[in-house]
């Protein structure tokens, strides 16, 4: 369908080639590698700068961690003093790479370590609730509205949360389960797309029934 976004469109992994290359803290991040990392950290007169080096797409050693879900590495490297929210060139942070890699237990990290749910990520000005949203990754959902994800932030497509579990989903078990959770959360069920559009239209107008169902029930017009 035209007005679907491939999943995570801007994000972009550490490739096998660059992974191959990788040296130091991104090389021990990568394969989980914590006496390394510890090793390192003890040994560098400047460690902040260097546990916060970049490769050539921005990635930190804790972006790589988090792309390799290395729950291992990314404490060893918050502990050493990592800085656990940065963003890498494509506006992406540990949050968002797990939350669309629907990768619970290295986002569970990540929050327990203090990471923040609430950043602005991505090309689109979204957040790790929206693009979690748009994959069905239901459980990640509830992990980021419980963290204080922003329930009713407005990408720059014109889109929520609610909207993208909608026009980016399938209808299907996950995306529902997603919705239920943005709706018992207390989303905002009325702010419509660019075109006036509200969540409950957009749903009767792809035949979603089971979300059209939620929605009236939640009082959706």
């Amino acid at each position: 369908m035209p007005w679907r976004l491939a999943p995570a469109a801007a994000q972009v992994a550490p490739s096998a080639t660059e992974a191959a290359s990788y040296k130091g803290l991104h090389a021990a991040a990568h394969k989980g590698d914590v006496a390394q990392i510890e090793k390192l950290a003890a040994a560098k007169s400047d460690v902040k700068a260097d546990l916060n080096a970049r490769d050539g797409n921005g990635r930190t050693p804790l972006h790589v961690a988090s792309f390799a879900k290395q729950q291992g590495a990314i404490r060893a490297l918050v502990k050493a003093g990592a800085s656990i929210n940065l963003f890498d060139n494509d506006r992406y942070d540990g949050v968002t790479i797990a939350s669309v890699a629907d990768d619970e237990e290295t986002l569970r990290v990540l929050l327990s370590l203090g990471a923040n749910a609430k950043q602005i990520t991505s090309r689109y000005g979204g957040t790790a609730l929206i693009a979690a949203a748009h994959l069905g990754h239901d459980g990640v959902v509830r992990q980021l509205i419980a963290a204080g994800a922003p329930l009713d932030h407005v990408n720059n497509l014109h889109w929520t949360a609610v909207i993208e579990s909608i026009v980016l989903g399938n209808g299907g078990p996950r995306h529902q389960a997603t919705l239920k959770a943005l709706i018992e959360a207390g989303a905002n069920l009325q702010l419509a797309d660019r075109q006036g559009n509200t969540p409950l239209q957009l749903a009767k107008s792809r035949g979603y029934d089971e979300m059209v169902k939620m929605l009236e029930k939640a009082g959706a017009r």
